[in-house]
């Protein structure tokens, strides 16, 4: 069993907070996704688990037991890494074998050739076993340096940013093959990243990190559509989620110097807020531009993104965004209709930026 738990942790660096007060569980089997901006406590978060940190408060556990004295080996974790760790000199057969040949762990020979020849078949990497890594691509070496995490068999597989050294098209090629290794070994997985696109299309869980503090844990769909506060809803999603100061009066949602529009009952639920200030949420896929459509806006920038157009609209000197189908034909200053999808609005506190709705539900 391979169940991580965080129980109030908190490490320090001098006068900074790396870690605040954290508690997490990652269950056995899950690929776990902890999100964040540089600077949040996510790669500090991963070293604490691995035992390369030993925090400041709180406790964890690993597989149900207080691991929070165990030694690195102990713990039984394989850190993977952005840079990749690897010996030049050596074959990729014998970085592979390296983890193995420890005193301390004691395999055979016939043992270490077996470890070795799964892991690379399941990387797709036999035919590279001969090659010295100094003449291996980027992808070829983050696959020797995840092989050789996998030899080891360990309880729990810690990874801190491995794809953000590689290409664009290469990283969405080792997420696919990282989620569907993931399911094969039935392994729990800690991913650390800063990119959301990684979060939300591998992990089965996401957390959320700022500052040293968990946000928001849940499902991709679910901190997606109901994110905790202004934090989450402008980190997760691109193009971020249009966050505009807005109040409510007389029934009418009110975006000052931009628009106007009458508050729909599926709008006013989603708001909780019968007057007052608040912030007004909207992804740009809510926001509709063409015909049939109540308010108008100028295009002030056109993003082409092969599949949909991110129009950038400007409403007085309001700036917010809508994606439309590719074909669409817009041009810059253009005055074009829109509306918002009332039914998919979000309202948050103007003060501390908290989601009135989770607030309201006690969520």
């Amino acid at each position: 069993m391979a169940e991580i738990g965080l129980h109030g942790v908190g490490r320090r660096f001098g006068g900074q907070t790396a870690v605040d007060a954290l508690t997490l569980t990652i269950a056995d089997g899950e690929f776990f996704v902890l999100l964040g901006p540089t600077g949040a406590g996510k790669t500090t978060t991963l070293r604490l688990i691995a035992g390369l940190e030993v925090p400041d408060a709180g406790g964890i556990s690993i597989g149900g037991e207080d691991a929070t004295a165990w030694s690195v080996a102990q713990r039984d974790v394989a850190l993977v890494f952005q840079y990749y760790s690897l010996y030049p000199r050596y074959t990729v057969r014998q970085n592979l074998a390296f983890p193995l040949q420890s005193k301390v762990r004691d395999f055979t020979p016939d043992e270490i050739e077996r470890r070795v020849a799964r892991a690379a078949k399941m990387l797709r990497i036999e035919h590279l076993l001969e090659r010295k890594t100094d003449r291996l691509s980027g992808g070829e070496m983050q696959r020797v340096s995840i092989g050789r995490a996998i030899v080891r068999d360990p309880t729990v597989f810690l990874m801190d940013e491995p794809l953000s050294n590689l290409d664009a098209k290469l990283r969405e090629v080792l997420r696919s093959e990282l989620k569907d290794l993931q399911k094969t070994l039935d392994a729990t997985f800690l991913f650390v990243t800063h990119d959301q696109i990684e979060a939300m299309s591998m992990g089965d869980r996401i957390g959320v990190l700022n500052e040293g503090r968990l946000v928001q844990v849940g499902t991709p769909n679910a901190i997606y559509d109901a994110p905790r506060d202004t934090f989450v809803a402008s980190f997760v999603g691109s193009p971020a989620m249009n966050l505009l100061p807005a109040k409510i009066e007389g029934g009418r949602l009110l975006v000052p110097g931009a628009f106007e529009m009458p508050l729909r009952p599926e709008g006013a639920a989603r708001l909780c807020r019968d007057e007052g200030p608040l912030t007004v949420g909207i992804r740009s896929e809510d926001v509709r531009v063409g015909p049939g459509c109540d308010d108008s806006a100028q295009v002030h920038h056109l993003e082409n993104h092969g599949v949909e157009l991110v129009v950038t609209l400007r409403a007085g000197e309001t700036l917010f965004k809508a994606s439309v189908p590719a074909m669409t034909r817009l041009r810059i200053d253009e005055t074009v209709p829109f509306a918002l999808n009332q039914a998919r609005l979000h309202g948050f506190d103007a003060t501390t930026g908290a989601n009135l709705a989770i607030g309201r539900s006690g969520g």
